[in-house]
């Protein structure tokens, strides 16, 4: 079964890498590495673990390039879900907890939300008060439990489908609409009153 024309391009990359096109690959770790890096670093905020396990998740991605097939989504989806995997194995064998480092997000300068604008062509007022929103926002998810800080950073911060999400949390759609709708309350409780 082909991709629908939303996506045909980077599944022709995977086909082409599968083929043992090493531009082809060299062009899907362009188009996903910064997705893969957010995802990584918003779990486990720490800005090297993130950098090493966004390498080690192409790597393996690169090993088992001749075994993935469309699945019904897009190629960035098999990519997060290797990264989760490896948080997770991380996660068990050190103990780790998982967090969010909010100053450090604030500080990377890049727009966090998917389709989020940086601002550009608006006034000073209008940015510090984005920021302002963005650092109440990022604080809230922070404090949410695992569950509901993934499917808020997978939905909204990565910009995935329900479809994908419910992929990448191994659930199923409804699961997924019932622990959005729960953090989407939790976060509303959080915000602070002058936010709300």
């Amino acid at each position: 079964m082909d991709p629908p024309d939303e996506q045909p391009e980077s599944w022709d990359l995977v086909h082409a890498a599968q083929k043992g096109d090493s531009i082809a690959f060299g062009t899907l770790y362009d188009r996903y590495v910064d997705v893969v890096y957010r995802y990584v670093f918003f779990r486990l905020g720490d800005r090297e673990l993130a950098e090493d396990i966004t390498s080690e998740t192409f790597l393996r991605a690169l090993r088992r390039i001749t075994s993935v097939s469309y699945q019904g989504r897009d190629v960035g989806a098999w990519f997060i879900t290797i990264a989760r995997n490896i948080v997770f194995d991380h996660v068990k064998s050190s103990r780790y907890k998982l967090e969010i480092v909010t100053d450090e997000v604030s500080e990377s300068g890049s727009a966090p939300f998917a389709g989020q604008s940086t601002g550009e062509g608006t006034g000073p007022e209008q940015q510090a008060m984005t920021g302002a929103t963005r650092e109440a926002l990022l604080k809230c998810i922070a404090d949410l439990g695992d569950d509901q800080r993934e499917c808020i950073v997978l939905r909204f911060i990565q910009g995935l489908s329900l479809t994908e999400t419910a992929q990448i949390m191994k659930r199923n759609e409804g699961a997924i609409k019932a622990l959005q709708h729960r953090a989407v309350r939790k976060l509303a409780q959080l915000l602070p009153p002058t936010w709300r």
